[in-house]
């Protein structure tokens, strides 16, 4: 039986837009944790507004009857609002948080891939065959020399013959099992966030790997856990699951661990390298120690993007010449760093330009080659969206590391 809220609060992460009609709106969900907009009716949006925790049904009835100049309004009509935003988990309830104790973390790009499993294979081996591509994966031959695999996280239709280049390369380069995701975080203000949810796809569920985020845990410290909405909206991690889904699926069960990093703003504004940062030495530190504790491989993803220009992401103009020709050129020097292997070279370049062009894979990337050091990088693909408008770029590539 549902336990309607006495002094319902909606939670954070909602927004309302209009939805053309005089005074009625759409609540939806900017955390993606409920897939259920909900239509709100100019009365209900007066309730919705004073559902803060503070206000009872009762004082609910009250405003929505006020906004009416007095006419009455049943308090069922309270209680239906109440109860369907709960249902939808909309609200600060215990239903809610039942729903993130929960196990499993449910896919929030359903779009950028299909809702169908037969779908989603399709369109992933395209991007081994199509122009531009590598081909098909072959039989694996690891020589145990692959450590870690930057692959981007833009949307598939754009990201495509990169996301195979990578993918060919660590189907054909690795033996492991456990993969260690660690990525971009682009909805949350800490610096690392961890999460013990699986992974849900169309493709099944992927489990986390809860020993290995127990020693993580042990090691780094307090503080992997704060922000307990961060993985759900966030995509860095879940297209490299799908990835690793499909390339799986028919040859071995796998397991993650999504580790999620905030920005190194602090390191560029203040022109001091992340290892003058203790907190991100300290997961480096963690990282090592726990591999050294692991006694199966560990393959890393690396989830991260390159520049990020263009009005979509507020620089005043357009994209075009001379523009574009810098920022490949400012691209391939930051790779070229990630091939030496030297985690300093490419912050400085990222850290001259003022990182100017959002090159949002720096804190995976420097973070995951600091703790493992590998010998060397091989840039295995560039790619780059340019909007025919100009209204943004984005670049992107494949780089394996490797002992």
């Amino acid at each position: 039986m549902t336990t309607i809220p006495e002094r319902p609060r909606v939670r954070p992460g909602l927004a309302a837009s209009p939805n053309g009609e005089a005074g009625a709106f759409v609540l939806w969900d900017q955390l993606r944790i409920s897939h259920q907009p909900q239509p709100i009716t100019r009365l209900e949006f007066e309730m919705l507004k004073r559902m803060n925790g503070a206000h009872s049904l009762r004082e609910l009835q009250a405003a929505a009857m006020q906004a009416l100049g007095g006419l009455m309004v049943p308090i069922e009509t309270v209680l239906q609002l109440v109860v369907r935003l709960d249902a939808a988990l909309y609200l600060d309830s215990p239903r809610f948080d039942e729903y993130l104790a929960g196990p499993d973390r449910e896919p929030s790009c359903i779009g950028c891939y299909s809702a169908n499993s037969a779908e989603i294979r399709t369109q992933l081996a395209s991007y081994f065959t199509e122009e531009g591509g590598p081909g098909l994966p072959g039989d694996p031959k690891p020589d145990g020399r692959l450590r870690a695999m930057l692959l981007p996280h833009i949307d598939y239709a754009r990201g495509n013959v990169s996301y195979a280049w990578g993918m060919k390369e660590l189907f054909e380069q690795t033996n492991a099992s456990l993969f260690v995701i660690i990525a971009t975080s682009h909805y949350s203000g800490h610096r690392f966030t961890l999460t013990r949810k699986n992974f849900k796809s169309p493709l099944g569920t992927v489990p986390t790997d809860q020993e290995y985020i127990d020693r993580l845990v042990k090691h780094y410290g307090d503080g992997l856990f704060d922000d307990p909405y961060a993985h759900y909206p966030e995509h860095s991690v879940e297209l490299e699951v799908v990835c690793l889904q499909y390339l799986y699926e028919n040859v071995r069960p796998i397991r993650i661990v999504p580790l999620v990093v905030g920005s190194f703003g602090d390191c560029v504004r203040m022109n001091s390298g992340p290892a003058e940062r203790p907190d991100i030495m300290r997961m480096v530190e963690a990282l090592r120690m726990v591999e050294a504790q692991t006694n199966e491989p560990i393959c890393y993803v690396i989830s991260g993007d390159l520049a990020h220009i263009g009005p979509k992401f507020e620089d005043p103009e357009p994209v075009a010449e001379p523009l574009l020709t810098h920022s490949r050129a400012q691209d391939l020097a930051i790779m070229n760093r990630a091939e030496a292997a030297d985690m300093h070279g490419y912050f400085e370049v990222i850290a001259r330009e003022r990182d100017a062009r959002r090159i949002c894979g720096l804190p995976p990337t420097w973070t995951t080659i600091e703790a493992i050091r590998p010998q060397s990088g091989k840039l295995l693909h560039y790619g780059r969206y340019v909007h025919p408008r100009g209204h943004e770029s984005v670049s992107f590539a494949s780089v394996g590391f490797y002992s």
